[in-house]
């Protein structure tokens, strides 16, 4: 484990960072909000912090799996601390897990906030708080992989290490390559929306925030209702349409832009992510008919809502599900494990790995009936490798594993058995809203400092998918 190459890359990330910072002082000059030198002042002080870990830290080795693993994670850490500062220096967040809290829920896309009036926030700080989702949502490391050339060298190492899903595949043979189309198929679906929904009525720094929040699945809005404040049909299904495309595979949306418009449909994982998300829109409208959401197209609009914003892991809100009737409720947290595909923005355990948990619990069952059969695992026509469904397994077992006992440290923390597991799986999944007292119209404020960093930790965990944070416990993972 080479530290020094470690702290120097993490060093220029931070100056990435403090660029970022920088994004959204126009829009506190335009809007008068007080916040630009606290912006500022947080921008110098990880400017700082990253030329400082540079110019030190001098290293000429490559990049190992091992670097990569300790990149990633740290890289999210760095990112939490230092982009809470400009909460921090304005006042909009006094305490500092509270800030670290929300910094986290937007760079790991989650949604969960502490923030009781979000309307009183300065819009700039909104804005920034919408671009952590948009920064974490494509990977703070694949945008460094597509614009800083020095991390070339092992870039496949932090790609593989950060990018969501059961395998990390290239569209070109060079990494840096792969992850500019992916960065270029982001930004035009952003742009596209952001125009959409100008069109609706929103004004361009609104539709510039929900826009970095839907793209990135991530969920925070500049209202205190969230999406459900326009009261736009309109509106509401411009963003039901882009959490879809979010929760897809971006590769496939490349393709797409190149004119091959078959591989959606000759990707298995997608015509599943497709058939879950229509017969979850079905079942619920049938449970809510007759309920509190009017008229039938009002039901049809709020049920596909929730169920796209929960499944994609989005969050967004515009009705209180929990007035919902208990098995549309229960549906929707089923949905909560379930995730987007594999090389989405979105969390969850994924579609890929539980279809192919599916299927390899078909062929063992298979096997006990006719024992000599010699049965493979396929994604599509494509077989699956045993070290990849061995992963898979353990995924799962770690993913459920993690959802005990942080749901068992919450209970401890104080919660309620239904809130504090609601809250454990809406941070495992990167959601945000849960059940119970985390519920859609409620928020994570009232939740002591120890399960804040708990489910801080859930974030984290979910965001890179486990192996990539658990790996460094391991006494073996530092030793030469």
């Amino acid at each position: 484990m080479n530290v020094i190459l470690s702290l120097r890359v993490l060093g220029v990330l931070l100056l990435f960072l403090a660029a970022a910072l920088l994004l959204p002082i126009p829009f506190s000059l335009y809007y008068h909000d007080g916040a630009a030198v606290s912006l500022l002042l947080s921008a110098v002080v990880t400017f700082v912090a990253g030329i400082g870990l540079v110019l030190c830290c001098k290293s000429d080795r490559e990049l190992s799996v091992r670097e990569g693993f300790a990149i990633v994670t740290f890289g999210w850490v760095f990112y939490a601390i230092f982009g809470a500062l400009p909460f921090l220096f304005s006042g909009a967040i006094p305490g500092v897990i509270d800030a670290l809290f929300e910094t986290m829920s937007g760079f790991t896309t989650t949604g969960a906030t502490i923030l009781k009036d979000i309307e009183a926030v300065p819009q700039s700080l909104l804005l920034w708080r919408a671009l952590t989702h948009w920064l974490g949502g494509m990977g703070i490391i694949v945008l460094s992989l597509a614009i800083l050339p020095m991390l070339g060298v092992g870039g496949m190492q932090l790609f593989k290490a950060e990018v969501p899903g059961p395998t990390a595949d290239r569209l070109k043979p060079r990494i840096q390559d792969t992850a500019k189309l992916l960065w270029v198929v982001y930004v035009i679906l952003t742009g596209a929306e952001t125009v959409l929904l100008m069109l609706g009525g929103m004004n361009f720094y609104e539709a510039l925030c929900h826009a970095f929040a839907t793209l990135a699945t991530g969920g925070f809005s500049t209202r205190n209702a969230s999406v459900g404040a326009y009261q736009s049909a309109y509106i509401d299904w411009v963003v039901i349409v882009f959490m879809f495309l979010a929760g897809a595979n971006f590769s496939l949306h490349y393709h797409a832009l190149r004119g091959r418009l078959r591989g959606y449909w000759r990707s298995e994982e997608f015509r599943i992510y497709l058939g879950i998300v229509f017969g979850s829109i079905f079942l619920m409208v049938i449970i809510n008919q007759g309920g509190t959401l009017g008229s039938w197209l009002d039901n049809l609009r709020h049920s596909s809502f929730q169920a796209v914003s929960i499944m994609t892991t989005t969050g967004f809100g515009t009705a209180d599900y929990e007035q919902w009737p208990v098995l549309a409720q229960y549906l929707l947290v089923a949905l909560m494990f379930v995730g987007g595909c594999a090389g989405s923005t979105g969390g969850g355990i994924k579609v890929a790995r539980i279809l192919l948990l599916f299927k390899h619990a078909h062929v063992q069952l298979f096997k006990l009936i006719h024992p000599r059969a010699v049965r493979i695992v396929k994604l599509g026509e494509t077989p699956v490798d045993r070290e990849v469904m061995q992963s898979i397994l353990g995924f799962f077992a770690l993913f459920i594993g993690v959802f005990v006992i942080a749901s068992f440290l919450m209970a401890a923390s104080g919660m309620d058995i239904i809130s504090g597991g609601a809250a454990v799986i809406a941070t495992l999944s990167n959601i945000g809203p849960g059940l119970g007292s985390v519920g859609p119209v409620d928020n994570y404020s009232h939740i002591a400092p120890f399960g804040k960093m708990v489910l801080f930790t859930c974030m984290l965990l979910g965001r890179l998918e486990l192996f990539t944070v658990l790996v460094l416990i391991f006494p073996s993972f530092w030793r030469k």
